[in-house]
């Protein structure tokens, strides 16, 4: 069984749509990866440990840095719960904070 990267809903698609075209494309690209090759053979700098159950794939582009937080699930789901461009060095708690509450509703 191969990996699957999907995202939560409608509100995770539209902040996915808001990046930036090539950050976007960084994000497609990272999900191709983890589904040919599977994600426990994807590492730094493409993903990384967050906190708790939440990893991150780390996008750059042109205007900056962005993330998606994601949670994965058996049946070899990434489930990203939270897409947003980062502003500052360190991830801010309360994008930790959105992205743990929305993981709960991954089954």
């Amino acid at each position: 069984m191969t990996w699957t990267v999907e995202t939560l809903n409608a509100t995770v698609d539209k902040e996915l749509d808001s990046l930036p075209s090539d950050m976007r494309a960084r994000f497609a690209r990272i999900s191709e990866l983890i589904t040919a090759v599977g994600l426990d053979r994807v590492s730094a700098p493409h993903v990384r440990p967050l906190t708790g159950p939440l990893w991150e794939m780390r996008m750059k582009g042109q205007d900056g840095l962005s993330r998606a937080l994601y949670v994965t699930v058996r049946d070899k789901r990434v489930v990203v719960v939270r897409v947003f461009v980062k502003k500052t060095r360190k991830t801010p708690r309360h994008e930790i904070d959105l992205a743990l509450q929305r993981a709960k509703a991954v089954q």
